[in-house]
């Protein structure tokens, strides 16, 4: 078995990894609401109830991943629920690819500035990076249009905006707690990063079945 097996369309569409790949994905959405348990009940607190929908960046993310491989499973035939799969399709790979990067640059820039990594800080490195590399896996099996991917635009840049404008964002390592303005701009700036990529990833899958139809 060749090495390029592993990422090719019969082994990643094969029913026993997408049903490995979902369990993995739903068991780290499950870790990841737990892991923000003492935020949501501080936002729950202090908060008004509807930003608490805001909070919990990375496991919505993995859960966006969740629902789209559970609709490579089980495709639906109904026209809304058509849609509501690109949606999720197009809300997983950028939220997925932005958060997934994010979660380890932060990390990593916490420890430049001073700070320690301990075992959890690779832990959330590696299923982080898992995060931004499945999605751009699965892009091309995916069936996310244009229409999708500006509704997952315009929910990752309110996200960003909810998160610093009301201060919700993701607790970050305590060397950071003085480079709020920095982190933003980063923020926002891998938004941009995230919808891009996630442009160009469609783009080239559309060229790509485009062309296998004009030699079919």
């Amino acid at each position: 078995m060749s090495l390029s097996y592993l990422w090719s369309r019969s082994f990643l569409t094969s029913r026993p990894f997408l049903w490995l790949l979902f369990w993995c994905n739903l068991a780290g959405t499950v870790y990841g609401y737990i892991w923000y348990g003492g935020q949501l009940e501080y936002t729950l607190n202090y908060h008004p109830i509807w930003q608490i929908v805001f909070v919990p960046d990375s496991p919505t993310a993995s859960l966006f991943f969740t629902i789209s491989i559970l609709f490579l499973l089980y495709p639906p035939h109904f026209k809304s629920l058509k849609v509501i799969r690109q949606i999720m399709e197009a809300l997983a790979v950028v939220t997925s690819v932005k958060y997934g990067v994010w979660a380890s640059v932060i990390i990593l820039w916490g420890v430049a500035q001073g700070g320690h990594m301990v075992w959890q800080d690779w832990m959330l490195i590696a299923s982080h990076t898992a995060m931004a590399v499945e999605a751009l896996l699965f892009v091309r099996f995916f069936s996310c249009k244009w229409i999708a991917l500006g509704l997952a635009t315009l929910w990752t840049l309110l996200n960003d905006t909810m998160d610093y404008t009301f201060g919700i964002y993701p607790y970050l390592p305590r060397t950071l707690t003085d480079d709020i303005p920095q982190v933003r701009a980063f923020t926002y700036m891998l938004t941009l990063a995230s919808i891009v990529t996630a442009w160009l990833a469609m783009l080239a899958r559309n060229r790509k079945v485009s062309s296998y139809r004009d030699v079919a």
